[in-house]
């Protein structure tokens, strides 16, 4: 009986550990609301990461809402009682794995701190999975903080890097991140995803043959750490697949690179309505899932889209805010479940854009409109009662 019991148990974990047999629900964090060193220097001096720029956000038109009120305050993500919060929530509403951007800007890591000091050290950080998407791309001066660079778009940060530099990074991610237990794998292998496609090619002069030397080397480290390889995941600009050009070259690196899955950022672009942004995203994972035949490719489905708080020029053209509800939300999630169901060969992996994207408009954490009605969402549509 004893066994038996051990044996179930086994099961369980691998189950959730591995994304298999039961759903993987996998929110984005985007990590920028603590005091990062190199940011506090270039980006956001208050001391309080891009909550600097969040409150400052004003409505552009009416029935506008800005700046964004979280139900809970503008808690920092580096404080592990605020990502302890976190993870009960989210455990309690069906999102079980964490995606946190991770960036290499300026020889160095950059806002690494909500991962290392915020979920890593949360009480309940063993009970929640997680995995690191490097999230590098190019940052104008102004884009980040338009207060303090006003109309300078040039360069402060670039997304590609020098080739030696892709070896540190992936080294520091094998050492710091791939061992943990709650470090999400599949078949063994621990998921690490690429944002910006172009960016990481850009590291490599355009070289195809560069650029899958680099992703070798990178799997044979990881063998040598005693894991089966890596399973490389990649983003994609989505609404790039009606452009034929685009859409050849990124089936053709996908292939040569040997790129195990796909998975959007922000899959359905940004629409004022929020019914044709959804519309638009289920429509592209089947796009993408009949192009990219050697990866598997998983539904995101987003919560919509205003980045007003960054950009003083955007107005109502620039914000989802038509048809925009929980209810709808929840549909367009339901269709996600309803793909990975079907994708009987791959593991069923859904994808939320995103957990905390406050700037962005686009977060599953509770506010003062809507309370926890989108995680509410996500639980009726995963039947998680």
């Amino acid at each position: 009986m004893t066994a038996l019991l051990l044996a179930a148990l086994f099961t369980m974990l691998s189950c959730r550990t591995e994304g298999v047999k039961d759903h993987r629900v996998c929110a984005f964090i985007w990590p920028s609301c603590h005091d990062d060193s190199l940011a506090h220097e270039l980006l956001w001096p208050q001391g309080m990461g891009e909550w600097e720029i969040i409150n400052k956000a004003t409505p552009r038109f009416e029935g506008h809402r800005q700046p964004k009120q979280p139900l809970w305050g503008c808690e920092m993500d580096d404080d592990p009682e605020v990502v302890e919060k976190w993870i009960q929530t989210a455990l309690r509403y069906g999102v079980n794995t964490f995606v946190y951007d991770w960036y290499w800007y300026l020889d160095q890591p950059f806002l690494e701190g909500a991962l290392d000091n915020g979920f890593l050290k949360a009480k309940s950080c063993g009970k929640m999975d997680f995995y690191v998407m490097w999230a590098n791309h190019d940052v104008p001066r102004n884009y980040w903080n338009c207060y303090r660079y006003g109309d300078d778009k040039s360069r402060l940060f670039s997304g590609d890097v020098p080739p030696e530099q892709f070896e540190t990074i992936t080294d520091r991610i094998i050492e710091k991140y791939f061992w943990r237990k709650n470090y999400a794998k599949v078949d063994g292998r621990p998921i690490f995803m690429i944002y910006s496609l172009d960016d990481f090619m850009e590291s490599f002069g355009g070289d195809l043959q560069a650029a899958r030397g680099a992703i070798d080397v990178f799997r044979d480290k990881c063998r040598k750490a005693g894991y089966p390889g890596v399973y490389l995941q990649c983003s994609i600009w989505t609404n790039g697949y009606y452009n034929e050009k685009y859409r050849m070259k990124c089936k053709e690196i996908v292939e040569t690179l040997g790129i195990d899955s796909f998975a959007s950022y922000n899959m359905g672009g940004t629409d004022v309505d929020y019914q044709k942004f959804c519309t638009t995203a289920v429509e592209l994972w089947d796009c993408w899932d009949s192009l990219l035949t050697t990866a598997d490719v998983y539904p995101t489905v987003s919560i919509g889209w205003d980045d007003t708080p960054r950009f003083p020029e955007k107005g109502e053209a620039d914000v989802c805010h038509i048809n925009r509800t929980p209810e709808l939300f929840q549909a367009t999630l339901e269709k996600a479940k309803e793909y990975a169901d079907r994708h009987t060969e791959q593991p069923h992996f859904i994808y939320i854009n995103a957990w905390n994207e406050w700037v962005e408009d686009s977060y599953l954490l509770p506010d003062k409109i809507h309370g926890f009605a989108y995680l509410e969402a996500v639980r009726k549509a995963l039947k998680k009662q």
